[in-house]
C-alpha cells in the first residue's frame, strides 16, 4: 500500500461516493451496494482496490463484512501533496535582493585566450 495505489484509488469516482458514504458511517457491503446500480462483483472489485490502498478497513461479523474509512492512508496522501505545494511555493517565491544563486561548480568563468595570463 504505497502512495501511488491511494492516488490511484482515489482516480475512480465509484470509489470516491464509497469513501463519502463511510465518512458518515461504517456500512456492510450490501448496504453500500444499495447505492449503486453496479453488479456486486463490480463493487467487490473496488472494495478490494481501496483495501489495497489502505483507504478501507474491514471487519467480519459472523456472515456481514462491515467496512469503515481509514484516515492514515488520507494523511499520508495529504502530506504528499502538502509537500509537493511547499516545493513549489518556495520556487516560486521571490529571492531577496542581493541573494543570488551561487555559480554552477563546473563553470569558472571564461577561458584566458593565448597569451593572457591565467
Amino acid at each position: 500500500m504505497g502512495i501511488s495505489e491511494t492516488f490511484q484509488a482515489l482516480a475512480d469516482p465509484t470509489r470516491r461516493k464509497i469513501l463519502a458514504l463511510l465518512r458518515e458511517r461504517d456500512m456492510t457491503a450490501g448496504e453500500i451496494a444499495d447505492h449503486f446500480p453496479l453488479a456486486k462483483s463490480t463493487l467487490s472489485g473496488h472494495f478490494n482496490v481501496l483495501k489495497h490502498a489502505g483507504l478501507v478497513v474491514i471487519e467480519r461479523y459472523a456472515n456481514r463484512i462491515v467496512y469503515s474509512l481509514s484516515t492514515s492512508a488520507f494523511e499520508d496522501a495529504l502530506s504528499t501533496l502538502v509537500d509537493f505545494s511547499s516545493k513549489r511555493k518556495s520556487r516560486l517565491t521571490p529571492k531577496p535582493a542581493g541573494a543570488e544563486r551561487p555559480p554552477s561548480p563546473g563553470r569558472r568563468g571564461r577561458r584566458a585566450s593565448k597569451g593572457e595570463p591565467r
